[in-house]
């Protein structure tokens, strides 16, 4: 595996055209400038980027396959459809590239604790996994909402060392695990580093976040020039934060003749209020630290979300997003939970795999444009994680009650 670029289309500024920057208490923004020369000068020593390659490579199981799904590709009868399988990762989803990342950085600067939000659960497993592997001390912030529909990760976090706080506020779901997060940072800034797992938040998190998981298509690029000699004609992602996405778009944005479509979840309709389609939906505002797009009402106040995805549910995206979106760089779509689950369904019968419902939006995306698209014609779409954690609820969303 080729080292990880860290120096993708440098941003040091912490702004996509209006969006991103910082806007966050007086108590974080010496922090964050700490973490943010800290970043600066560690993306460039080569003793971290070797042990960030190292550890990619022999701890979290890179580089993750890029597989040819023949059985969907005939199926569909269209572009040849390929999948990045970042479900084979170590713990189960693409977060653990970002996770080492920012944990590594985490001890370089002298912390101990790491703290993170997550939706899924995904962020937290993997935050917990390098917890353990390093000896650090880590507290998660999960919705309520989402501890009840997660409970087997919520059991892997425990296992893992990790003390999960159950977030009774607002909504309960990751928006307000966020919150909570910050909060408690606020208070230990000194022992403790807080883990984003998403490309949103400020100045750097979007930045760090988007490099760290830009090794999906760093190595998808290269795969497929493997396999086929061409790059993709369209590259397909599940969008909540963003994380996902921009990894796997980052490598790919500077050549304008691959399509970028991030699926974004709508839940019940994005013409309905019980949605979670932030481009579709949304306006510019201010959030969680940063300039971006978000869903609420015209005082500014966020407006509930909903998906049948816990890491999908949150009411914005990056600011890298935003800026693609309002470019006209990457296309955002809506796919409500009935498709997503539908996609579910339809990989694990045609492919034998049972994906992570938030890449199942992806899935879904793809069902509906590869038959539309000629034979010579490649789609690489990104599985973000797997879909163990999800079964349980997909069964109580068919009517059955596997619990019995």
């Amino acid at each position: 595996m080729t080292e990880t670029n860290l120096n993708l289309n440098e941003n040091t500024s912490g702004r996509y055209g209006e969006y991103g920057g910082q806007y966050i208490p007086e108590t974080l923004m010496n922090e964050l400038d700490r973490m943010a020369k800290a970043y600066d000068h560690y993306k460039n020593d080569p003793e971290f980027k070797t042990e960030l390659h190292d550890l990619l490579v022999d701890y979290a199981n890179r580089p993750s396959l890029l597989y040819y799904a023949e059985r969907m590709t005939k199926d569909l009868g269209g572009a040849q459809i390929y999948l990045k399988r970042e479900d084979l990762n170590h713990t189960g989803a693409h977060k653990i590239n970002n996770v080492i990342g920012q944990a590594l950085l985490a001890k370089h600067m002298g912390k101990t604790r790491l703290i993170a939000e997550t939706g899924a659960g995904q962020h937290g497993v993997a935050t917990a996994t390098i917890a353990a592997y390093f000896g650090m001390e880590c507290e998660v912030f999960m919705g309520k909402e989402d501890t009840d529909r997660q409970k087997l990760n919520v059991y892997r976090m425990e296992l893992l060392g990790a003390k999960v706080h159950p977030v009774t506020s607002g909504s309960m779901v990751l928006k307000d695990a966020i919150n909570a997060a910050l909060q408690d940072w606020t208070k230990r800034v000194d022992d403790t580093f807080y883990c984003m797992g998403s490309a949103t938040g400020p100045h750097p998190y979007p930045l760090m976040v988007r490099d760290f998981q830009s090794i999906i298509s760093q190595e998808s690029k290269a795969q497929l020039q493997e396999k086929t000699g061409q790059l993709p004609d369209m590259v397909v992602a599940c969008v909540g934060g963003g994380s996902n996405a921009i990894g796997s778009f980052a490598n790919y944005i500077d050549d304008p003749s691959v399509q970028l479509v991030g699926a974004e979840a709508a839940g019940k309709g994005v013409e309905t209020n019980l949605t979670a389609a932030t481009v579709e939906r949304g306006s510019d505002g201010i959030f969680h630290g940063m300039k971006s797009m978000f869903l609420q009402n015209k005082t500014g106040q966020i407006n509930p979300v909903y998906s049948i995805s816990a890491g999908l549910d949150y009411p914005g995206v990056g600011p890298e997003h935003a800026y693609l979106a309002k470019t006209g760089r990457a296309q955002y779509v809506g796919i409500t939970d009935d498709e997503a689950v539908a996609a579910f369904e339809y990989i694990a019968k045609t492919e034998g795999i049972v994906a992570a419902i938030e890449s199942c939006h992806a899935v879904a995306y793809v069902q509906k444009i590869a038959p539309k698209m000629r034979k010579d014609q490649i789609i690489v779409c990104t599985l973000s994680g797997r879909g163990d954690k999800d079964v349980a609820s997909i069964a109580k969303y068919k009517g059955v009650d596997i619990d019995e």
